[in-house]
């Protein structure tokens, strides 16, 4: 047996002791796979949760209800309710304020639903990154059975593709309030501002990408991925873009020139 097979026993294992879960889904790359296998290990005792607050782009909510049905599996949308912007603790920590109120709401819906256990899509290559949100998980309880297995993001991927996931490929999502600068007081206008300029940069064909608002929504920063850049140097291309953001409110646009960096707001 291969080691990725090995992997998939394992996780399988994991699911079939705990019985029946809530899998906390994004309909992400990590969540998807972990709710496809244990939709197919456990059938009905696996309930797909979604939380649905004002961090979450309307793009990730109805791809959460595209990849459930695709697996076939129930899926609970569960508004966010009581969680104000304005006064959010938007500090280093802020994964783990966010983490606590959104796994909160996934253990009350599961509990409910009379679920045994909450898992989410943590995985093996998380452990080397900057998330504070994981003790917010540890302190909840939750269970990551992707990285008790051991799989990582590459084997998750070819394992989506196994499956026939149509997730396998696609870029990584994060909430939007990381798309800010740590102290800034946030509200509903910044954050749509944010996402509807990401809606129309994936409009022209750019698949990872984050558009970072800097000076209290003055500066927007974009990141592509690397080997998108070539997309972007077209002068008409840029006026268009340039145009388009400041349409947004942006009093200025600017291009991170070396690319998109996972977790480039964390200093």
């Amino acid at each position: 047996m291969s080691e990725i097979d090995s992997k998939l026993t394992r996780l399988e294992e994991i699911l079939k002791d705990i019985g029946s879960v809530g899998v906390a889904f994004s309909g992400g790359v990590d969540s998807a796979l972990l709710a496809q296998v244990a939709f197919a290990t456990l059938g009905d005792n696996a309930v797909a949760i979604t939380i649905v607050g004002p961090m979450h782009p309307e793009l990730e909510v109805r791809g959460a209800r595209k990849v459930a049905a695709e697996i076939g599996m129930r899926l609970e949308q569960v508004p966010l309710e009581g969680f104000e912007l304005e006064t959010f603790q938007n500090d280093s920590r802020r994964c783990y304020h966010c983490k606590q109120q959104v796994f909160g709401l996934i253990q009350r819906t599961a509990a409910e639903l009379g679920l045994a256990q909450v898992v989410d899509g943590s995985n093996a290559d998380d452990l080397g990154d900057y998330r504070p949100g994981m003790q917010a998980l540890r302190e909840a309880q939750v269970r990551s059975p992707l990285l008790e297995a051991g799989l990582t993001k590459a084997e998750i991927r070819e394992l989506s593709r196994r499956y026939g996931l149509s997730t396998a490929e696609h870029p990584a999502m994060a909430c939007l309030i990381t798309r800010f600068p740590f102290d800034e007081v946030l509200n509903i206008e910044k954050i749509r501002r944010v996402e509807q300029a990401e809606d129309y940069l994936r409009s022209l064909g750019l698949k990872q990408l984050r558009v970072r608002s800097h000076e209290d929504g003055r500066l927007a920063r974009i990141e592509v991925a690397p080997e998108e850049r070539a997309l972007l140097l077209n002068a008409d291309r840029l006026d268009a873009i340039d145009a388009h953001l400041r349409s947004l409110g942006f009093r200025h646009v600017a291009l991170e020139v070396g690319g998109y960096r996972t977790g480039s707001m964390n200093h």
